[in-house]
């Protein structure tokens, strides 16, 4: 027997006009959806107003406690009332929607907080006395006097207390400060001349300060730069390339690291839209789509990149929690991050991360073999005792010695050698490879530089350069097509036939031609020469998918360059032969003239590079 729903009744159902405290309640589920969201709200509010120092406190992951504290410009007290209702706000006049300079603009952040908490806040603006307001569970009380020398502090005390089936669905203490200082980090980098201070007080007092950055100073790229080191690490810094591009009234800024530098996950991609952080789906494509030619499909590029643009070519009104946008021209936005990710990528030359030099020194150093123990200042031996036991461990003087000690040298040459080489390799040494002076295990080319020494894989590099030849002579040439004897019929639907042809030109640069065949199918024509027999209507159906995921493909790209990889990987110098030096060394320039010659097809390194004051440390010689 069917069960009548139990959303059918048999009286007419009546509409009826929720109260406030029911609105607000509801427009809190989408605003604040854990103690992050509130924490994000807070701030931006915070860099609204002006301010140039925030300090952020929490309490058990945020659930009883957030606090947040500026130096803005303050609320006058008849305004405390105003800022706690709907649609309240001062930063736009709701004229255009479109025309927003601020982070917050709809009104509904402190409402909402209210609702589902115990929200109290202080303020004072110049020339008005400090005064505060205090809400609880969607009932506000009357504004008295407070004692504020400026700015703003506002206290959110036992979060979704007021609905605590929201409570359930918190997580850990620890895993919900993780996303509060993830949110902070994200505003920090889009403020860098603003100061952020992030204090866990769950024990009392002043708690203890998990992340500080004090405000930059400079140049716009000097002081991201500055506030990116202390973010994302000095490592990021140090292998991050400087973006800077305009198109069509969009300008790209920031920092890209380089392919050898990449991560296990997307946890180091930062996307800023008008300074606002941003989770968009197609900057995350097109930040994939750029390094996808250099990375494995196991590795992410990591990267800060900051849009900024006219309001009115981008909506941000996307959804309540602002952190999605919708740009007027996708595919501008999307070329211009390829482009000049691609062009930072190439003018790098052959440059690695210096991450792998340290990886292979880590390498290097022995395992202890003792128990550990405890080393106090007063057992390590003084400088001047290393000298002496140095000096003690010398050969002892035999006749003959000391006559030759003086021109003694480490380096290993041939006895005769025509001084036009000698020189002719001195200057080579001079060149960011150097100059080749070995090979081991035919396999590893070593190579001496002005301050170190370059280990280089001869396999992958040569593959790199084989490889960055073939696509040349590709862009140069174009893609050879072959035309099918019968066309390839594929059936689908009128959205989806659409969006596929809106992307047919620069399939058919690819050697893959579509036309339309009447209704929701279309016509395949031609397939790419170099993937010999293809499944088309496969193909077609894989680029779909592609489209609806990222908004572009890249799919047919990735396969010739691929097939060209497998091509430069068979056609490269092999594992195990034996080079002459003028070998050696026309490798070494040809990696130092080619772009992305620093890593190999599948984003590995080609070459390591040892700078001497490291080797020497690593024999104890500093």
């Amino acid at each position: 027997m069917a069960q009548q729903s139990p959303n059918i009744s048999e009286n007419q159902p009546v509409i009826r006009q929720l109260d406030d405290a029911a609105i607000n309640r509801i427009a809190a589920g989408e605003v604040v959806e854990r103690p992050a969201s509130a924490v994000k709200e807070l701030v931006e509010n915070a860099l609204d107003a002006g301010a140039r120092r925030i300090d952020i406190a929490y309490a058990d992951g945020g659930k009883t406690l957030i606090r947040i504290r500026d130096d803005g410009c303050g609320m006058a007290p008849d305004d405390l009332p105003l800022a706690l209702s709907r649609h309240a706000t001062s930063k736009i006049d709701g004229s255009d929607l479109l025309d927003i300079h601020t982070f917050g603009f709809r009104g509904e952040a402190l409402p909402s907080l209210g609702a589902v908490g115990r929200l109290q806040i202080t303020s004072r603006a110049k020339g008005h006395p400090a005064a505060e307001i205090a809400v609880a569970g969607g009932v506000t009380g009357a504004v008295k006097p407070a004692a504020l020398t400026g700015g703003t502090i506002v206290e959110l005390r036992d979060l979704f207390y007021a609905t605590p089936a929201r409570l359930k669905f918190m997580r850990s203490d620890r895993a919900e400060a993780q996303a509060i200082t993830d949110v902070v980090k994200r505003l920090a980098m889009a403020e860098p001349f603003v100061g952020f201070t992030l204090r866990d007080v769950s024990g009392g007092g002043e708690g203890r300060v998990s992340f500080r950055a004090e405000p930059e100073s400079g140049d716009l790229f000097g002081a991201l730069h500055g506030r990116l080191a202390r973010v994302l690490g000095g490592e990021f810094a140090e292998n991050a390339l400087r973006i800077d591009a305009t198109r069509e009234g969009l300008h790209l800024k920031g920092y890209a690291a380089l392919p050898t530098y990449s991560r296990g996950s997307a946890v180091a991609q930062y996307l800023f839209v008008n300074g606002r952080p941003v989770k968009d789906k197609l900057l995350v494509g097109a930040l994939r789509g750029a390094y996808f030619d250099f990375l494995s499909r196991d590795r992410h590029p990591a990267a800060a990149l900051f849009i900024d643009c006219d309001p009115h070519l981008v909506d941000v009104n996307v959804h309540p929690a602002k952190s999605e946008v919708r740009f007027r021209d996708p595919g501008l936005a999307r070329g211009l991050i390829v482009s000049a990710l691609r062009h930072a990528l190439a003018e790098a030359g052959h440059r690695a991360s210096t991450t792998v030099a340290g990886a292979t020194l880590g390498a290097f150093r022995p395992e202890p073999t003792g128990a550990p123990g405890r080393v106090y200042q007063m057992d390590r031996p003084s400088s001047g005792a290393r000298q002496a036991a140095y000096a003690a461990q010398a050969p002892a003087p035999s006749p003959g010695f000391a006559e030759l000690s003086g021109a003694y040298s480490a380096r290993v040459e041939p006895v005769v050698e025509p001084l036009a080489e000698a020189e002719e390799g001195a200057r080579t040494e001079d060149l960011p490879l150097g100059a080749a002076r070995a090979q081991v295990h035919e396999n590893y080319i070593i190579a001496q530089t002005g301050d170190g020494m370059v280990i280089v894989d001869q396999h992958a590099a040569h593959e790199r350069l084989v490889y960055e030849r073939l696509k040349r002579q590709m862009a140069e040439n174009g893609v050879a097509a072959q035309a099918l004897l019968i066309p390839e019929i594929v059936e689908l639907s009128e959205g989806d036939c659409a969006r596929l042809l809106s992307v047919a030109e620069p399939l058919q640069q690819l050697g893959l031609t579509l036309e339309p065949f009447g209704g929701g199918a279309v016509a395949v024509r031609e397939t790419p020469a170099i993937l010999g027999e293809v499944d088309a209507r496969a193909m077609v159906l894989d680029i779909l998918d592609e489209l609806d995921d990222q908004g572009d493909s890249q799919l047919v790209q990735a396969r010739i360059e691929a097939i060209l990889s497998r091509v430069a990987c068979h056609g490269s110098i092999r594992s195990g032969r034996r080079m002459r030096a003028d070998e050696m060394n026309a490798l070494l320039r040809e990696m130092e003239a080619t772009p992305h010659s620093g890593q190999c097809n599948h984003g590995r390194p080609t070459y390591v590079e040892l700078k001497l004051a490291d080797i020497e440390r690593l024999f104890g010689r500093t």
